[in-house]
């Protein structure tokens, strides 16, 4: 990213910036095989916007900030003494289990029986169509809310199949990347699941969430353990959403911002304009 950004820096600096949509599109175009680099000056350009209009970006897209769904908190794969431990450490209304294990049921029993927290399962596509079928009636009964990716991306025959019998939604992760994507997730998945940093930041995603509205998808935007900045980002879309995944914050040893705070799955934007967030440095 740095690399690439030394190179076109000039270009980037250059422009005459005058809203984050026109904006992204010169970007798209400068950096078409870096979404990440994209991303991260999309929502600066966003950021920047707000500033200049004295507005939180929530304001600017006439939205409310305290109707949006509760943040789940992950509990990666580990051994199942340990994911219990972490569960007891973290109480939380929501939780998302990473499986894709030979003992996902017994996992998610076991974890049952500590919480009565919504559970949502990501399979992180470790499944094949027969194991995930088995696995999800299963699932169903020990309470989940979702599952995501429950087979590899490209498995579209597979996914046809479990859309068409699995008893609880599906949601698109990694066969979602992109914008085209979304249309083709349509009879394959219940909804999708949308990274800033896969898809190119703010301005694709707020296309992607419009899309999947009007194809009767439910959305969810995820996260990779982004700091406050990132989620920052996230957060104002919320009122849009129904899932979010955004504990990246709640995740990190240090953070590198302030504006964001989480009250029991409860995200909290601070109303300063832009982010609304404070840039701290990076941690030592």
């Amino acid at each position: 990213m740095i690399e690439d950004l030394e190179s076109k820096k000039a270009f980037v600096e250059k422009f005459a910036f005058t809203d984050p949509e026109r904006y992204w599109h010169y970007l798209h175009h400068l950096f078409p095989n870096n979404s990440f680099l994209v991303c991260a000056l999309d929502i600066a350009a966003w950021d920047l916007f707000g500033k200049m209009k004295q507005k939180p970006l929530y304001e600017l897209w006439k939205l409310d900030p305290l109707n949006g769904p509760f943040t789940d908190y992950t509990i990666g794969i580990d051994t199942v003494d340990d994911m219990i431990k972490k569960i007891k450490e973290k109480p939380w209304p929501v939780y998302k289990i990473k499986l894709g294990t030979e003992e996902d049921i017994q996992i998610v029993k076991a974890l049952r029986e500590h919480t009565k927290a919504v559970f949502r399962v990501d399979a992180n596509a470790g499944w094949k169509p027969e194991e995930a079928l088995h696995k999800i009636i299963l699932l169903k009964e020990l309470g989940i809310e979702f599952i995501e990716q429950p087979l590899a991306k490209d498995d579209f025959e597979g996914m046809k199949v479990l859309y068409e019998r699995s008893p609880v939604p599906l949601i698109a992760d990694e066969s979602c990347v992109h914008e085209s994507d979304v249309e083709k997730c349509r009879g394959y998945f219940h909804g999708i699941n949308i990274k800033l940093t896969k898809c190119g930041g703010i301005t694709p995603a707020r296309r992607m969430i419009q899309k999947t509205k009007q194809l009767n998808m439910k959305v969810m935007v995820g996260s990779m353990n982004e700091s406050t900045i990132g989620s920052a980002a996230i957060a104002h879309l919320l009122p849009l959403l129904d899932y979010v995944d955004m504990d990246g914050p709640l995740l990190l040893a240090e953070d590198i911002a302030t504006g964001l705070k989480f009250d029991n799955g409860k995200v909290i934007i601070s109303g300063l304009p832009g982010l609304g967030i404070e840039y701290t440095g990076h941690p030592i």
